[in-house]
C-alpha cells in the first residue's frame, strides 16, 4: 500500500487499503476561534474539517473525531459554559453531514483550538481525484468571499483607532450583517457542491480556506495532469467587504484573491457545457434556506498553460449581499424566490 498527501492545502489523504479495492480517505484540521457564538464556532470548525472530504465530490463520511483545547487562562464558570455549546455545535454539523463523533482528544493549553479528523473508506467511484481539468473548462466558486473582513470589520466596532478607517465607507449595521452572514456561510456544509460534482462530471476542486482563493487556485493548478492555466475573471464577495478592504490600506488584499477564507466554498472545475446547470442547481437546492447568498458563480476559465493561476487586472466584483440584510430580502421578492 502507498500513502498519498495531495499538496499543501489539499489535505485529504488517500490510502488504498489491502481489501477489495477499497481507500481510506482522510482529513485533519484545527484553527481559533473567530467568531463569538461558541456554538456557531463548533459548527464552523466541523464544516472546515468534513470541506476536505467534499473537495474530493465525497458525500458521506464514515467517523469522526474531535480535537479541543481548553484555555488555561479561562475560569471554571466560562469554560463550562464554552466548552460544551462548541462540543454540541461540532457534534450538531456532523449529524447534519450524516456521520457522528465517536471520540477525540481534549487539552489544556494557552488557547482555544477546536478542529478534527473525518474519516471514509470509499470505492473509487466515490471520489474525484483532483487533477482532471482540462483546457475549455470553467471555474465554479460556490461561497462568496470575503469572511476574514467580515470577522476583523465587527472587531472592530469596539476599536476607535481601526473603526475611524472603515466609517465612511460602511455602516455599523452593514458591519453586523455581514459578520452573520460570514458566519453562517463558514458554518454551511459543502455537502451539496460534493454531490453536484458528480452529477455534472466535474475534473477537479479544492476548497477555498486560509491560503485565499488564489493560493488554493494555485495549489489546485499545479496538480493538474494536462498543461493548463487558472485565469479567475469575477470574485464574489460580501456585500461592502471590497470598500472595508480598500479603506483599510489593502491590508487583506482581498482582491488579489490573497485574504484568508475560513471554511470558504469548493473551487470546481467544470466542462463548459455543466457549470450553468451546476449554479442553477446550487441556487435552487439554497435559496429556501439561505436567502440572497445561496448558489454558485461562475468565476473564470481553465486555458492551456503552465500549471498556474492569476486574477485579471480588474475582476468583477459581484456584490452578495448578506441573507439577513433588507436588500436580500427585496431582492428575492423581485426575483419571486421562496425566503
Amino acid at each position: 500500500a502507498f500513502f498519498l498527501i495531495i499538496c499543501i492545502g489539499l489535505d485529504s489523504c488517500v490510502i488504498p487499503l489491502r481489501h477489495g479495492g477499497l481507500s481510506l480517505v482522510q482529513t485533519t484540521d484545527f484553527f481559533y476561534p473567530l467568531v463569538e457564538d461558541p456554538y456557531m464556532m463548533g459548527r464552523i470548525a466541523c464544516a472546515n474539517v468534513l470541506s476536505d472530504l467534499y473537495a474530493m465530490g465525497i458525500t458521506e463520511c464514515d467517523n469522526m473525531l474531535m480535537l479541543l483545547s481548553v484555555s488555561q487562562k479561562m475560569n471554571e464558570k466560562d469554560r463550562e459554559k464554552v466548552m460544551p455549546l462548541m462540543i454540541r455545535g461540532f457534534r450538531d454539523a456532523a449529524e447534519e453531514g450524516g456521520t457522528s463523533v465517536t471520540g477525540g482528544q481534549t487539552v489544556i493549553n494557552p488557547w482555544i483550538i477546536v478542529g478534527g479528523v473525518a474519516s471514509v473508506v470509499c470505492q473509487p467511484n466515490e471520489f474525484i481525484m483532483p487533477d482532471g481539468a482540462v483546457p475549455g473548462d470553467v471555474l465554479v466558486l460556490t461561497k462568496p468571499l470575503g469572511t476574514q473582513v467580515a470577522v476583523n470589520a465587527h472587531q472592530w466596532l469596539d476599536q476607535p483607532e481601526r473603526w475611524n478607517k472603515i466609517k465612511l465607507v460602511v455602516t455599523r449595521e452593514e458591519v453586523k450583517e455581514a459578520y452573520q452572514e460570514a458566519m453562517f456561510s463558514m458554518a454551511t456544509l459543502n455537502r451539496t457542491a460534493a454531490g453536484l460534482m458528480h452529477k455534472f462530471q466535474a475534473h477537479a476542486a479544492t476548497d477555498v480556506t486560509g491560503f485565499g482563493l488564489l493560493g488554493h487556485a494555485k495549489n489546485l493548478a499545479m496538480q493538474q495532469r494536462s498543461d493548463v492555466a487558472f485565469v479567475i475573471h469575477n470574485l464574489p464577495i460580501i456585500a461592502k467587504m471590497t470598500a472595508i478592504s480598500k479603506a483599510y490600506g489593502n491590508a487583506f488584499r482581498l482582491l488579489q484573491g490573497l485574504s484568508a477564507e475560513t471554511s470558504g466554498g469548493l473551487l470546481v472545475c467544470l466542462p463548459r457545457e455543466q457549470a450553468a446547470k451546476f449554479c442553477a442547481e446550487m441556487k435552487n437546492h439554497n435559496s429556501g434556506a439561505q436567502g440572497a447568498s445561496g448558489g454558485a458563480w461562475i468565476i473564470g476559465i481553465v486555458e492551456k498553460g503552465e500549471r498556474s493561476a492569476r486574477i485579471i487586472e480588474k475582476p468583477r466584483i459581484i456584490e452578495v449581499l448578506p441573507r439577513g440584510s433588507l436588500a436580500a430580502h427585496q431582492e428575492n421578492s423581485a426575483t419571486g424566490e421562496i425566503l
